[in-house]
């Protein structure tokens, strides 16, 4: 009896610890939740989208089978891959590409490791400083950045449609065709897919993590794992 007695004692306690872990944890996403804002603008006033692109991109995106095509911040299916992730490595990639060429003349892959590193190391505080600007309820990025960003959109614009170019892509992910035919709900769809990348790499107020404790894993621009994402 005094067995089964400690042994209920031992489950009770590692359910009481391991849920109130779990509403710690919880508590503290909800307190840090990234913003949506009314507007992501460049530096020089170029609104490149609104709330309203992203809320309808949301929407577009559950109206397509949502997570079971690809996920979102790690929750979906597994054979498409991470859009949040995807988005985010296509913009460093774009962005290191857009500053070797303004620094060198040449692409990013063509540099020596070196080169490159430097262009990482420039790349890091860029995209992880918390541009939003409360007051003004806008995300303000470089217009290098916005050059990134449409690159990155014209991907998906190309992927989501019936592009012959994306459709060996396409078959990868069992993505049918015109996953989305509509070219207005495509944009709408990657301005939606960049808000969920840039709460990934974007650090939150007063923070080293971002608004998903650096998740996903990506040491183009630093994310590695925190304490917080192995919790």
């Amino acid at each position: 009896m005094d067995t089964t007695r400690r042994l209920w004692q031992g489950l009770a306690a590692l359910l009481v610890v391991s849920f109130g872990i779990l509403l710690w944890m919880g508590r503290d996403m909800h307190q840090q939740a990234p913003p949506m804002p009314a507007r992501v603008v460049t530096g020089s006033g170029h609104v490149v989208y609104t709330r309203d692109d992203m809320e309808r991109g949301r929407q577009v995106w559950q109206s397509i089978g949502g997570q079971q095509l690809g996920s979102i911040w790690g929750h979906g299916a597994l054979v498409a891959p991470d859009w949040s992730a995807d988005w985010l490595h296509r913009e460093s990639l774009a962005m290191l590409d857009l500053g070797a060429r303004s620094a060198t003349g040449h692409p990013y892959e063509q540099l020596s490791p070196g080169e490159q590193a430097r262009l990482q190391a420039d790349l890091k505080p860029l995209l992880r400083a918390n541009s939003y600007n409360s007051a003004r309820d806008e995300i303000v990025v470089t217009d290098r950045r916005a050059q990134a960003i449409a690159q990155v959109a014209a991907h998906y614009d190309s992927l989501f449609s019936n592009d012959p170019s994306t459709a060996a892509l396409r078959e990868s992910y069992a993505m049918r065709n015109d996953t989305v035919p509509d070219a207005d709900h495509r944009r709408a769809l990657s301005a939606f897919f960049f808000w969920t990348s840039w709460a990934t790499v974007t650090e939150r107020p007063a923070s080293t993590a971002s608004y998903s404790n650096n998740w996903p894993y990506e040491p183009l621009v630093g994310n590695t794992p925190t304490s917080g994402s192995f919790m």
